[in-house]
């Protein structure tokens, strides 16, 4: 698979051109959507009934969509917590070592 459109450089642009954070929070997303999906269809085998995400994304791939909404300024990242977390993961590395 390869991401095409939008373009990385869009994508990178709107996560302080950091891959690291890009693929996470695109990762973290696609996940959340498989999971809506998979519940969806649970519930729509036993009532019949259609949502927006899953006439959305049928056929589509997950982490395609979650690009898309970071390139629409859908999905985003609070600055802050981003920094907090990052600083207690290099802490608990550094504790280990």
């Amino acid at each position: 698979m390869a991401i095409t459109t939008p373009e990385i450089d869009t994508l990178l642009s709107k996560t302080e051109e950091n891959p690291f954070l890009l693929c996470s929070i695109a990762s973290k997303r696609a996940c959340d959507i498989n999971n809506m999906l998979r519940g969806q269809h649970l519930r729509v085998t036993a009532i019949q009934d259609f949502d927006d995400i899953t006439t959305m994304a049928s056929g589509e791939d997950t982490v395609s969509i979650a690009m898309q909404e970071i390139n629409d300024d859908v999905l985003s990242f609070v600055q802050d917590e981003f920094d907090d977390q990052i600083r207690g993961s290099n802490a608990r590395v550094q504790q280990n070592s």
